[in-house]
């Protein structure tokens, strides 16, 4: 494989390209955002699939749980085969294998061969196929953007599940009321023309180093000699590091270690505690958007504006995503995350009051406005702390604990909403949960002294 383009010349004593013109971010970043938005357009095309197929609600159930339950189980593993295998390869393996699954499946609408366990074995295989992309693509991050523009690159990349959560919806619906397997054969498209994009990615030689020089490897900036070539004994794909017998010469976790993503987030106090945080935060927050959705029907909030409300949350995520670099440049990160932390507690408070419909969508736009700014503050930390051997498993263990978060926060709003007998109770309290989460936040010394980008706490 070739080596990295010239974006890296900052550490060769040039500028740092833009990343606006920094090819391998935009590759990937225009990969992930193929990816994010064909499953959103899958979320609603294969519900409305089964339902005109004259499905039950137990078929929905199945499938949605399927998806869930793939996810869970792949995303572990997942982050330690990112971290052994070539991760350009894994990517776009990945992609091929996808439009194959979403083109049999419009396949088979278009020869009228529908059968409901074609569908869920589809939505297993994204599933997987999702879960093993997700981990090889944040791992390759730092490999292909310098360490000073690291923050800025998952500011604009904390922007992009947004933009699939504006825009696929709308296309799903679009296309399946023209063509039913329309939805499908457009993610085929879209699968495919990543696959494209991945063949001219170029991931640097060798190991990218931590922001203090753990790793013991080249990084991203400096993979490449002067002359563009690679370095000295530099090796393709994250694992190859490795002794023949699967252990590393620098004290590093074999490359089949399982548990090692496990072990260094246990064993490092602020990836740790913020992994929990944000662990919590998301299984409450997901449990809200359940109870503000019973709580339109008890109010009969019509279906568009509802759809409206919704849509406020990723447009005020969207916008979040498009300041949040030029606001972790000059914020101190223990007052992002704190400030957010509240920010979601006062606005929870705030939709017990407020009337159902578009006032609780604008707090909605608040509330996800401030979360890609937490999200790049907490990721920049972790990707420039972890050595490139772990990236992928780390990225692996924190894909498990938000899908998690992701699977139980529904049913937590589920069962809230019927404790509580009514959609204003089972808002407030949710609302002081995430008071007690801002509360125990504030007390962490961890999460108070959150350590700025390029500094490592001790």
């Amino acid at each position: 494989m070739t080596t990295a383009p010239t974006e890296t010349a900052a550490a060769r004593g040039g500028a740092a390209v833009p990343l606006s013109r920094n090819r391998a971010y935009n590759i990937l970043w225009s990969s992930q955002l193929m990816s994010e938005l064909a499953m959103e357009v899958a979320a609603v095309a294969v519900p409305l699939l089964i339902l005109a197929r004259h499905g039950s609600p137990l078929q929905l159930g199945l499938a949605s749980s399927a998806l869930a339950a793939a996810h869970m189980v792949a995303v572990v593993p997942a982050g330690m085969i990112a971290d052994r295998w070539d991760r350009r390869a894994l990517m776009l393996g990945c992609q091929l294998l996808r439009v194959l699954g979403m083109a049999s499946l419009a396949g088979a609408l278009l020869l009228d061969r529908y059968a409901f366990w074609h569908v869920l074995l589809v939505v297993v295989l994204e599933g997987l196929l999702g879960s093993v992309f997700d981990p090889a693509e944040h791992a390759a991050l730092p490999q292909v953007v310098p360490p000073d523009q690291l923050s800025t690159a998952v500011a604009r990349n904390a922007a992009r599940p947004y933009v699939a959560t504006l825009v696929g919806p709308g296309v799903a619906g679009f296309l399946f009321s023209a063509l039913p397997l329309g939805p499908f054969l457009a993610n085929a498209v879209m699968f495919a023309l990543s696959s494209v994009a991945l063949c001219f990615l170029r991931l640097p030689r060798g190991r990218a180093a931590t922001a203090d020089g753990r790793a013991g490897g080249t990084s991203a900036a400096d993979a490449d000699g002067a002359d563009g070539t690679a370095g000295a004994g530099g090796t393709d794909g994250a694992g190859a590091a490795d002794g023949a017998d699967g252990a590393s010469h620098d004290g590093e976790p074999t490359s089949w270690d399982l548990a090692a993503g496990f072990r260094w987030v246990l064993g490092q106090p602020v990836i740790r505690t913020t992994m929990a945080w944000m662990m919590v935060t998301n299984l409450v927050f997901s449990a809200l958007l359940i109870v503000l959705l019973a709580m339109s029907g008890e109010d009969r909030v019509g279906p568009g504006e509802l759809g409206l409300t919704m849509a406020c949350f990723g447009a005020g995520g969207l916008l979040g995503g498009l300041f949040a670099a030029r606001l972790h440049a000059v914020a101190r990160p223990p007052v992002i995350l704190l400030g957010f932390t509240w920010t979601a507690a006062l606005g929870a408070a705030l939709m017990a009051v407020v009337p159902t419909g578009l006032p609780q969508g604008g707090l909605l736009a608040v509330m996800a406005f401030f979360a890609p700014l937490a999200n790049t503050t907490v990721l920049t930390y972790q990707l420039t702390v972890t050595p490139d051997a772990l990236r992928g498993r780390m990225s692996g263990v924190a894909g498990f604990c938000s899908g998690g978060a992701g699977v139980a926060g529904p049913a937590l709003g589920g069962a809230l909403t019927a404790l509580a007998g009514g959609g204003t109770a089972a808002v407030l309290l949710c609302a002081g949960c995430l008071v007690l989460v801002a509360l125990a936040a504030t007390a962490s010394p961890t999460l108070r002294r959150f350590p700025a980008p390029g500094n490592r706490a001790s």
